[in-house]
């Protein structure tokens, strides 16, 4: 009889990487959760006077660059 390396079958270990990820889940649901609820706090303490987010800046366009005069110390924008 030889002896045989004692390693956790695959199915065990594709079970606890199971519940590692289900584990993962649940606190995701529960951060989820959470944000939610403060955000409906937030909504109902300042009623409808929430400030959104400022835009974004537009980005400087083509069209704005094609109006520029061109450099003199560039030699080719002459």
């Amino acid at each position: 009889m030889t002896q045989r390396a004692a390693n956790p079958p695959q199915d065990f270990q594709k079970m606890c990487k199971q519940a590692e990820r289900d584990q993962e889940s649940k606190k995701l649901v529960v951060l989820i959760e959470r944000v939610k609820r403060q955000l409906e706090d937030r909504r109902s303490e300042a009623g409808s006077t929430v400030d959104l987010p400022k835009p974004p800046m537009a980005a400087v366009t083509s069209e704005v660059l094609r109006w520029r005069a061109p450099s003199r110390s560039s030699i080719f924008e002459r």
